[in-house]
């Protein structure tokens, strides 16, 4: 009879073992297995878009890329849906948890998770200004936990492909978000870089990615600039169509963008920029450099990204050869 209730306790401790595994967080892992040793990287990002997603995808694939894969590295990826508590609590969570290293995509959620992180690497991909945003001391030299990539974009010749496609194009409406510090620093950017261009920058402000659409309404201008602005750039369809139905020519800050309508930019490759992030990442991993000490990057390369069919909906007419000039012609 005690064998037979010894036989019922242990059987009843493997179930209740393996239950307690299957339930087990909500991490991603490379494999089915995961090590005691394994690193453990917390991944924060404020919104589903193209270019913030390319910029996860880059830096999980520098890691795999340095042999951090299967049961040797586990990602804890949570997404704030456009909120910043939510970017808050996610970060204050990471903070709590036993982390090697955390990747903060795009500025609200990187101001969040320098806010609450102080004792781990933290990385920022996909910040455009990480100075004005105080995450760093100086893109030389950061002096804290806290370092990245940037992607500043190049303002003064996106604009200047408005004037390229309409020479007599003469305003350019920006809807932006009024607390997102990236977008601020944009529109100030747009504002002097289009002085020398002859155009005048009009604005409209938001607070969240429901009011693009009346707020690019509100404006009568002869071309949009949409800058890297989570708000606007999740909402970018609804901005899409008061371009296409009052003819007025979109340019973007980035490449997916125009994938999804804008007529063009210059931009550079989120994928390669997260790529790079994860290049620094394995170097903070394997102890040969610290944030700190580890400058701001950037990506200085430049491609053309056109959107044919989208000139056409907005009524532009593109000048002869400047397809066949383009890296990246959308279909």
């Amino acid at each position: 009879m005690k064998l037979l209730q010894s036989a019922k306790v242990a059987a009843g401790l493997m179930a209740t073992a393996l239950l307690a595994t299957a339930c087990g967080g909500g991490a991603e892992t490379g494999d089915a297995g995961s090590a005691e040793d394994a690193v453990r990287i917390g991944i924060t990002q404020i919104v589903a878009h193209p270019s913030l997603d390319a910029s996860a995808k880059g830096f999980k694939q520098a890691l795999a890329d340095a042999g951090y894969t299967g049961d040797k590295v586990s990602f804890d990826e949570q997404n704030a849906q456009g909120d910043q508590g939510t970017a808050t609590s996610i970060a204050g969570k990471f903070a709590s948890d036993d982390l090697d290293l955390v990747l903060a995509i795009a500025t609200p959620t990187a101001q969040a998770a320098a806010q609450a992180i102080a004792d781990v690497p933290v990385l920022f991909t996909a910040v455009t200004d990480p100075v004005s945003a105080s995450l760093v001391d100086s893109l030389e030299a950061p002096g804290g936990n806290v370092t990245g990539t940037s992607d500043r974009n190049p303002v003064e010749q996106q604009l200047a492909l408005i004037k390229e496609l309409d020479p007599d194009a003469k305003s350019v409406g920006i809807v932006y978000s009024s607390g997102e510090v990236n977008s601020t620093v944009q529109v100030e950017w747009a504002k002097e870089a289009a002085a020398g261009l002859g155009l005048e920058i009009k604005e409209a402000a938001i607070s969240t990615s429901g009011e693009v659409q009346q707020a690019a309404q509100s404006l009568d201008v002869d071309a949009f600039y949409v800058p890297t602005d989570n708000n606007v750039v999740s909402a970018l369809e609804s901005m899409i169509q008061v371009a296409e139905t009052n003819k007025i020519m979109m340019i973007s800050a980035e490449g997916d963008s125009v994938d999804r309508g804008a007529v063009a930019t210059y931009g550079i490759n989120y994928e390669k920029l997260g790529y790079q992030t994860g290049e620094m990442a394995v170097k903070i991993l394997k102890g040969e450099a610290t944030p700190e000490n580890m400058p701001v990057e950037t990506l200085t390369e430049l491609e053309l990204y056109v959107n044919p069919a989208a000139a056409e909906r907005m009524g532009v007419t593109l000048p002869a050869g400047f397809t066949d000039k383009a890296d990246h012609v959308s279909e």
